[in-house]
């Protein structure tokens, strides 16, 4: 599926298309997760304990997912409802940066640093490549 707007707006334009499409064919949906497609080690319970964090917060209309003091901004909860604000963000605006997108809305951050590895690691080179397949020979041998 295409990014619902042209121009190439990065990760942005992605939650963007998947925010709309959850709009017009989920139409009673609320949340939308995204994930990023280079991230081989994403925790199974990711989405959940996403929602866990939400129902905790009910005034949230992102969470992040953070580990080892990062955010990490593609693996996050977005409310639906917030499909019409990004699209002028993105569309009009030209915003790029994820980030600066957050920092308008009620945000909440939820640690992952209980993982044996990185979970958010992504593979981007070949280098990255053999990185993961050492870090999974890493957690089979525990």
């Amino acid at each position: 599926m295409a990014d619902s707007v042209e121009g190439g707006h990065g990760p942005l334009a992605g939650i963007l298309t998947g925010l709309e499409w959850a709009e017009t064919h989920v139409p009673h949906s609320t949340w939308l997760a995204s994930f990023a497609t280079d991230a081989p080690f994403v925790p199974l319970n990711m989405v959940a304990r996403l929602f866990e964090a939400v129902a905790q917060q009910p005034s949230a209309q992102i969470a992040l997912a953070t580990s080892g003091g990062r955010v990490h901004p593609v693996f996050a909860l977005w409310r639906v409802d917030l499909a019409e604000d990004l699209r002028q963000a993105v569309a009009v605006e030209g915003l790029r940066k994820v980030m600066a997108w957050v920092e308008r809305y009620n945000s909440i951050h939820v640690d992952f640093s209980d993982a044996q590895i990185d979970p958010f690691f992504n593979i981007n080179s070949e280098a990255d490549l053999a990185e993961a397949e050492r870090l999974i020979l890493k957690v089979k041998s525990l």
